[in-house]
């Protein structure tokens, strides 16, 4: 999408506060003996108090308001009855719409006191989406995005995941551009457009690059990585990235 109108900067802004809202509602009840299904509760109610629409429920029919994944899961993991225990990395995915408009946001991390690597993973995912973020002005190349993205991740001895990437979003949960990576690929050098609509979302491992799918036909996990994702939905304008997931 590429935002030109007021109306469409508040459209934006409005689905963006909601859907951060309810991210940040979701890390603060995410406590050891609660199940990845009564946090989706929570987030099905706030969804309807707010008068938006869960986007992966009802776009793709997918079986939570929200995905929610831990530890070895990284993305699009299903809400159930598995309980969350001190220490776990956990990833959280809201995105929603209201009135037409749409956001995505996520954050990963760790439940009290856990390993350390799992708290330096998610410090380090924030510094590769500052260095994303300075990229993404109207103008430049997109592919600058996800080489600072893959240059942070490599200045810590880490790696990024290849295979899961970033979007447009605004209209619709997924749209053009249809991928944005966490690595140069100089194939990739599409303009970034004043008022482009995107959701930024690095996602850092400590050592695997792909993710491969469950038999849930859903979730994305690894077999011996942690990863941690950071994601917000940022306009582009020529006076700097507007991110409306704060």
């Amino acid at each position: 999408m590429i935002a030109k109108t007021e109306e469409d900067f508040n459209g934006l802004k409005e689905i963006g506060r909601i859907v951060a809202l309810i991210r940040d509602e979701l890390v603060q009840r995410t406590i050891p003996g609660i199940t990845t299904k009564e946090l989706d509760d929570i987030a099905g109610e706030l969804f309807e108090k707010e008068g938006a629409v869960s986007a992966p429920k009802s776009e793709y029919n997918f079986p939570g308001f929200t995905c929610i994944s831990v530890n070895e899961e990284v993305a699009h993991g299903i809400p159930g009855q598995r309980v969350i225990h001190e220490g776990d990395l956990v990833n959280i995915d809201v995105s929603g719409s209201k009135n037409s408009y749409f956001a995505d946001t996520g954050i990963s991390f760790v439940v009290g006191e856990g390993e350390e690597v799992l708290t330096k993973i998610c410090d380090v995912v924030k510094q590769a989406f500052e260095a994303g973020l300075k990229k993404a002005k109207p103008g430049s190349k997109k592919s600058g995005i996800g080489k600072a993205v893959f240059q942070t991740a490599r200045q810590h001895e880490l790696t990024v995941i290849k295979n899961l990437t970033g979007h447009g979003v605004g209209r619709n949960i997924h749209e053009a551009p249809n991928h944005i990576y966490n690595y140069n690929d100089t194939s990739d050098d599409e303009l970034l457009k004043e008022g482009m609509v995107i959701a930024f979302e690095p996602f850092i491992s400590t050592l695997e690059e792909e993710v491969f799918q469950k038999e849930d036909n859903w979730t994305f996990a690894t077999e011996k990585s942690y990863v941690a994702q950071l994601e917000h939905t940022i306009i582009l304008t020529k006076n700097g990235p507007i991110i409306v997931t704060l």
